[in-house]
């Protein structure tokens, strides 16, 4: 008598599902690589029509993004440094 729920147990041998998983996996790759190709064919044609304008642009308006950013990733750096500071302490009491 077979007490157990959910469905039965699938007798596939692990080669034929390494085959099928890597069939799965090549053709997605090859997808998202279609997908990069018509996208960088479109950008191209795009960027001949803006590159006059973009020719008059700069991004001096925008220092204060660049300052934001730059602050974010110090306090995510240190935020790293210090949760790594702490896990050395917790070993090194750990291994006394």
């Amino acid at each position: 008598m077979n007490l157990t729920f959910g469905p039965a147990p699938r007798h596939d041998t692990p080669g034929k599902n390494m085959k099928k998983f890597q069939t799965r996996s090549l053709v997605l790759v090859a997808l998202g690589l279609a997908v990069v190709a018509a996208t960088g064919v479109a950008q191209e044609s795009a960027d001949a029509v803006q590159n006059a304008g973009l020719a008059r642009q700069n991004l001096r308006p925008y220092w204060h993004v660049f300052a934001a950013y730059s602050l974010v990733i110090l306090l995510i750096g240190g935020w790293a440094v210090s949760i790594a500071r702490r896990l050395k302490a917790l070993e090194d009491r750990l291994l006394d």
